[in-house]
């Protein structure tokens, strides 16, 4: 279990080795591990060492800046923040249900963004560990030695993501940091021709992520035979679901379930979060551990994301993804459900999803017509929670009586699964790294636990407190003079 590994007595008295930068994620993140003259781990632990500050820059900003200013957080998924923090800016101009045409238009660019993040992280990030094996060479693990050795696979990664990107810019404006969403609904509507110029090539995207499924699932049992029990571990499972259980990645009522299957809460308001999840921090990371408050720190954590939601939900409401589904579930006995790396196969289940739900809406008439805004009585808190590609996403503000934001709280994905992520690399440590001679090869076990999760670091970094901070005065010749440290508890030391 996670015990042994998470506090070492005489750490000084071990040796230090460290995995830095974790490689092919979103952001910055290192593993350190403590050994013994044996070469045991006693300590492994995932450490988020970049610092953005969102949750405070915001503040003094007026509520209707929101949407736009916190795409800035990420390249990779602005449009999942875009569209969180554009549901909590409706809850404060008291925009309780948008009309047809607002609604559909931020699903359709919700569909884009899953669609081109999960091809990103499948095909460019992942697919070079799942193809050509954890232990290949450096230089064949790697997005050009895909493409050099499989390259039909690399284009059709390469082109769904456009796909992705162009749903994204049409609805947007932009394919990176675009602008749809403002309070109570959208600026615009899809013309004619745009419709038509997504519908050209979304029948072969909806193909070609049916493909993506086998390819996932084929590269799922291989590594399966190979490494049975990779990074396995029972967890509760949190998610989003529709009023009538099913898959939904806008909007819906949180749901948990234990490790056991049990439901620990069903279609609960995510307006009020905070009475079923609490969070806590730790000395060695800006990230934050959240828990289910009814189970505590210890037992309470949970995973969030695809493999989550699928287990989750009670159906995908898309024929092509739902029959994959369930053979994502009935797969040997349910086994997936435990199994970090069953997180691509669900993802591309997922994909698939996205791309029979654009379909479905660009024949939809709401999108031509209709108007865009709605308004109603203005409110002091706004919460909003979507289903974001790494899973539940949720932006949560204050405004004073000058409708400036005065407290912001931020929980994404990537922070929801951090104790999963450190757990997975425990579990890693053990199995592979226990009393041999590391080597690179080992090593990249810990990374694609990690990537499996695909995680996106900058958004999730968070300080509470007093920020660490070590600052050195050197004269000019480059020696140290003095070195004033402040430690996480705002404690400063001298030396």
């Amino acid at each position: 279990m996670a015990a042994p590994l998470e506090t070492a007595s005489d750490p000084e008295r071990l040796r230090r080795v460290a995995i830095e930068p974790v490689t092919r994620v979103e952001g910055h993140g290192k593993v350190t591990l403590l050994l013994d003259e044996a070469n045991r781990v006693r300590q492994a632990r995932f450490h988020i060492v970049e610092f953005r500050g969102f949750e405070k820059f915001v503040q003094g900003r007026p509520y209707w800046e929101v949407p736009v200013m916190v795409q800035r957080l990420c390249g990779i998924c602005p449009v999942s923040h875009h569209l969180a923090g554009g549901k909590a800016v409706d809850m404060l101009a008291g925009a309780t249900a948008l009309t047809p045409t607002a609604e559909k238009m931020r699903r359709l660019l919700h569909f884009g963004q899953i669609l081109q993040s999960h091809a990103l992280h499948f095909f460019h990030l992942s697919s070079p560990d799942l193809l050509f094996g954890f232990d290949a060479p450096v230089e064949r693990r790697s997005v050009f030695a895909v493409a050099a050795e499989f390259p039909d696979i690399a284009k059709k990664g390469i082109l769904l993501r456009k796909y992705g990107q162009e749903v994204i810019r049409v609805t947007a404006g932009k394919r990176v940091h675009g602008s749809l969403v403002v309070p109570g609904g959208v600026n615009k509507r899809l013309s004619p021709q745009e419709r038509d110029y997504l519908l050209a090539d979304i029948d072969r995207t909806v193909e070609w992520s049916a493909e993506a499924v086998a390819i996932a699932r084929r590269l799922y049992e291989e590594g399966r035979a190979r490494h049975n029990g990779f990074a396995a571990f029972p967890s509760p499972l949190l998610s989003l679901v529709r009023d009538d259980g099913a898959l939904d990645l806008y909007h819906g009522g949180l749901r948990a379930r234990g490790a056991d299957g049990a439901t620990l809460f069903d279609h609960e308001d995510y307006a009020t979060y905070w009475e079923l999840l609490h969070e806590v921090v730790k000395p060695w990371s800006y990230m934050k551990f959240p828990f289910l408050r009814a189970l505590g720190p210890d037992a309470g954590w949970y995973r969030v994301g695809p493999l989550a939601r699928l287990w989750n939900c009670d159906f995908v409401p898309t024929p092509r993804a739902e029959a994959e589904r369930r053979a994502l579930l009935d797969f040997e006995g349910g086994a997936t459900r435990a199994a970090t790396l069953a997180y691509h196969w669900a993802r591309m289940i997922e994909m698939l999803h996205a791309a029979e739900g654009i379909r479905a809406l660009l024949a939809d008439p709401d999108l031509l017509q209709g108007e865009l805004v709605v308004k109603g009585e203005r409110r002091y808190r706004g919460v909003g929670v979507i289903e974001a590609p790494r899973g539940t996403l949720i932006h949560h503000y204050r405004i004073n009586e000058d409708d400036q934001i005065v407290r912001c709280n931020l929980i994404v994905s990537t922070t929801h699964n951090n104790e999963a992520m450190n757990e997975a690399v425990r579990r890693v440590a053990e199995r592979y790294l226990d009393g041999r001679e590391l080597t690179e090869g080992l090593l990249n076990h810990i990374e694609v636990a990690i990537r499996a999760y695909d995680p996106c670091l900058s958004c999730a970094t968070h300080a509470l407190g007093q920020m660490p901070l070590a600052v050195e005065l050197r004269d000019a010749t480059g020696a140290a003079v003095d070195r004033l440290t402040r430690d996480a508890d705002g404690g400063v030391r001298r030396g």
